[in-house]
């Protein structure tokens, strides 16, 4: 099974770069299949992360970076994938 980590965050105003750039250099302990990185309007960086794992495993995520760059607290969501009709 594919599990999908998504993370995403809401920087202060006007810094976005910085967030996006933060999120960028944060190794996780484990490789995942895939890993993506967007940015988006109003400052927000979103990071989704790839795993062949159970829905329930234990996975590394992204922490929380400084609460003095972020506008609000951190989203997280997880999906697992589904079989083509």
């Amino acid at each position: 099974m594919t599990v999908a980590l998504m993370w995403e965050a809401r920087a202060l105003p006007g810094r976005g770069g910085e967030l996006l750039e933060w999120a960028r250099g944060r190794e996780l302990p484990s490789a995942p299949l895939r890993r993506e990185t967007f940015r988006a309007p109003q400052d927000r960086v979103l990071v989704v992360t790839w795993w062949d794992a159970p829905y329930d495993a234990e996975l590394p995520e992204l922490p929380d970076p400084d609460p003095a760059l972020v506008s609000r607290p951190v989203h997280r969501w997880r999906f697992e994938s589904v079989a083509a009709d």
